[in-house]
């Protein structure tokens, strides 16, 4: 690993999720490098505290401090500003606490980040879909998405040298946070390295039209307020496949994808600003 970095991990109740998340972190290549690692724990009912703790001893032999966090207020906003605050390097890596990444990922994304240039980095985002058949149909058809697909998509991890951190303050309070990171980046500054992270699509159709609802509202909450940030925005790429030949590719998946697009707009009762969905 080439530059110094902080891996903060904002967590709430992610007992059954955090042990794997910290365990694929502690089996990453880049062993003896500098780097940290933050859990931000907020507004846990659960034993994600003690749980990561718990991990203590390992990374220290590994030669990454792990500090965790105990924030009494929920909210993933907070916590990214609290970790933010508590971090000691410029380089800064952001994991989602149901993130698997795979091992070469810190190491290149750390890489990537070790310049003076503006630099924003992800990996290559795997969907995983374990339980409901009906995820399973609908994640396939949307990873083959262009936002997936093409460009620097940086849902479940984004990273940011010190530099490209300096393009904003505290985190503001909006829903979809690595949609305001990302489009604070034009398509050339933001870098997809090779290496791979799985990242678990919600699962069931319930929940997954509460969790597209809150993605939608979110990125039209940026639209609204940051309106000059729309600019960074991927356009469609032209070798990309029109939706109509990849609903022919994958008819089910389509019909998913729309299923769910249409629940999406239907009449609902108001939900709250974070919706899990489990």
């Amino acid at each position: 690993m080439s530059a110094a970095c902080s891996i903060l991990i904002p967590a709430h109740n992610e007992v059954g999720y955090i042990e794997p998340c910290l365990e694929a972190l502690l089996a990453s290549d880049a062993t003896g490098a500098a780097a940290e690692v933050i859990v931000m724990a907020n507004g846990c009912s659960d034993a994600t505290v003690a749980v990561a703790r718990g991990y203590t001893e390992q990374f220290a032999a590994k030669g990454w401090p792990l500090t965790v966090l105990d924030l009494a207020q929920g909210g993933k906003t907070g916590a990214l500003n609290a970790g933010d605050a508590a971090a000691a390097h410029g380089a800064r890596i952001y994991v989602d606490a149901d993130v698997i990444v795979s091992a070469p990922l810190i190491a290149q994304l750390a890489e990537v980040l070790d310049t003076d240039e503006v630099r924003y980095a992800s990996g290559n985002p795997v969907v995983t879909a374990a339980g409901s058949a009906f995820t399973r149909t609908y994640a396939r058809f949307w990873a083959s998405l262009p936002f997936c697909t093409h460009g620097v998509p940086g849902f479940g991890v984004f990273a940011v040298n010190a530099t490209a951190r300096a393009r904003w303050g505290d985190f503001p309070d909006i829903i979809s946070d690595d949609t305001f990171v990302r489009l604070n980046f034009t398509p050339s500054e933001r870098v997809r390295v090779a290496a791979s992270y799985n990242w678990p699509m919600i699962e069931g159709a319930g929940p997954l039209i509460k969790v597209r609802r809150r993605q939608d509202i979110g990125v039209a909450e940026v639209q609204t307020l940051y309106p000059a940030l729309w600019n960074n925005h991927d356009s469609a790429p032209a070798d990309a496949a029109s939706l109509p030949m990849r609903a022919l590719r994958d008819p089910l998946g389509f019909a998913a994808y729309a299923l769910v697009g249409l629940a999406v707009r239907l009449p609902h009762k108001a939900q709250p600003r974070w919706a899990r969905g489990r």
